[in-house]
């Protein structure tokens, strides 16, 4: 694992026009907390943090701090990350000291690899009630995501995160038994099947009501009994 190296500075002034005035120079106020030692209030360039997070590929990257020429350094993980909702600029870091020697759970992306044959070609769709799982490590085995092959799932088949592939120096955290994603039968292909169901019921029970066709007699036959 490669550490993302950033030099950060002591903030001194806070409040929200100390923190306009940062975001103006390109810079994003932050907080350093955890690992035994006091909160320190922080500033960040925020060109570095965006191309570093780019270039992990996942919000677990880990960050090697340095605090200015102090010759102080910590590793740090982002564990909150607040983006303006208008211009999509960062606006403020949480970052958590992280010992690179104790394991820590962490939540892990999962990556769908393939097509399932039950999308493909049998009509159904695919159900993804879990797109993380949690998983315990140390911060340098941290996997960027967890990949899920599902070319030979048909309809009606699912995966369990216990059979999710993790590497063996990563514990799984998440319940083993709960469901990852599924394939399940489309809205559009139930609907078919029970209309087609409806219909085959109505047929039949038309076909057993039928009344017996009955041959009247003719009118002269009817005559011929009145005269005897």
């Amino acid at each position: 694992m490669s550490d993302f190296t950033v030099v950060v500075e002591p903030r001194e002034e806070r409040g929200t026009n100390s923190n306009r005035r940062l975001r103006s120079g390109g810079e994003i106020p932050a907080v350093v907390y955890g690992g035994g030692r006091d909160t320190v209030a922080i500033k960040v360039d925020e060109k570095l943090v965006r191309e570093f997070l780019s270039q992990a590929g996942n919000e677990n990257a880990v960050f090697l701090l340095k605090l200015g020429d102090s010759g102080k350094s910590r590793h740090a993980m982002i564990r909150d990350l607040q983006i303006d909702s208008v211009e999509r600029t960062i606006t403020h870091i949480d970052f958590q000291r992280v010992l690179m020697d104790e394991k820590i759970k962490v939540m892990v992306a999962i990556h769908v690899d393939g097509l399932a044959e039950g999308v493909k070609n049998q009509g159904g769709v695919m159900d993804f009630p879990m797109r993380e799982i949690e998983v315990e490590c140390l911060p340098g085995d941290i996997p960027a995501q967890l990949v899920i092959d599902v070319n030979d799932l048909e309809v009606g088949q699912h995966v369990e995160a216990g059979e999710v592939e993790i590497p063996e120096n990563v514990e799984l955290i998440t319940d083993p038994g709960r469901v990852v994603l599924s394939v399940a039968h489309s809205r559009v292909a139930e609907d078919v099947d029970e209309a087609a169901a409806e219909d085959e019921e109505v047929g039949l029970i038309e076909e057993v009501s039928a009344e017996p066709e009955v041959i009247g007699r003719t009118r002269e036959e009817e005559e011929d009994e009145d005269d005897d």
